[in-house]
């Protein structure tokens, strides 16, 4: 696992847009693992610069992380509006290739399975971006999750709703329940990306980074990954003891060692 301390969220969102164009210069129908929330915008927002400036990712296929279910599609806050919004249109990805769990199916299994199955047929993602929640969810996998679980369907937490109350009009408007790809689907991707900013998010950082891999912080199965990279901004980067060795090694890094 890498860890990176940088300057500011937008410094963050810089350097993962990096990995993600060269992975899609390497491959054009690269698939992308899509999460909402703040932490990825500054991703998506230096994508879609590179894709002012002439970048191509309209071959690029993507699988959102999660979505609510009983939420319209339509919806503004819902995950299929949001990916609609920051990705999809921005970066001229064409949407018959991008897909979002189906929160309003009859059958939630069922459609957990389907997605399962659409994730495997598509050869897998190569790089699944991520944010984490303050309870140090990934996804919406809550504390408690399985670290082998598949796609299902999940009770959020209170807190969490809470945290995801500023997207509604009152927290009451938030669902209590949603779709989201297990913590063994996640760590099925060729690469992660966790991006965190903010002295809010300190804490969570540090137990994923640093703590026990634990259920009681989800985020911690990415120590477990072969090609795992965090970027943090300074204040996320607040609790971490051994923050001084992440910058020494990112500084000291071999030209040939690819991010």
């Amino acid at each position: 696992m890498e860890v990176v301390i940088v300057a500011s969220g937008q410094d963050g969102g810089e350097l993962a847009a990096r990995l993600v164009l060269a992975m899609a210069a390497d491959s054009p129908d690269v698939v992308l693992g899509l999460a909402t929330g703040g932490s990825p915008l500054p991703l998506y927002q230096s994508l879609r610069r590179a894709v002012a400036d002439g970048a191509d990712l309209s071959a690029a296929r993507g699988f959102a992380l999660d979505e609510y279910v009983g939420l319209p599609p339509e919806h503004p806050a819902s995950y299929h509006s949001v990916i609609r919004r920051e990705v999809v249109e921005p970066l001229g990805l064409d949407p018959d290739r991008v897909q979002v769990p189906d929160g309003m199916a009859d059958d939630i299994p069922a459609a957990c399975a389907a997605y399962e199955d659409a994730i495997r047929s598509a050869g897998g993602v190569d790089v699944q971006i991520l944010g984490i929640g303050t309870d140090g969810h990934i996804g919406f996998n809550e504390p408690s999750s399985s670290l082998a679980s598949r796609t299902r369907i999940k009770t959020l937490t209170t807190q969490t709703r809470h945290d995801n109350a500023r997207f509604f009009r009152s927290v009451d408007e938030v669902p209590r329940h949603c779709i989201t790809q297990g913590l063994g689907t996640i760590m099925d991707a060729g690469r992660l990306v966790l991006l965190a900013s903010g002295v809010g998010k300190a804490a969570a950082v540090a137990a994923a980074v640093e703590g026990p891999v634990s259920a009681n912080c989800p985020a911690s199965v990415i120590q477990l990954h072969q090609h795992a990279t965090v970027i943090v901004d300074e204040p996320a980067a607040s609790c971490l003891e051994h923050a001084d060795y992440y910058r020494e090694t990112y500084a000291n890094k071999p030209t040939w060692q690819q991010f």
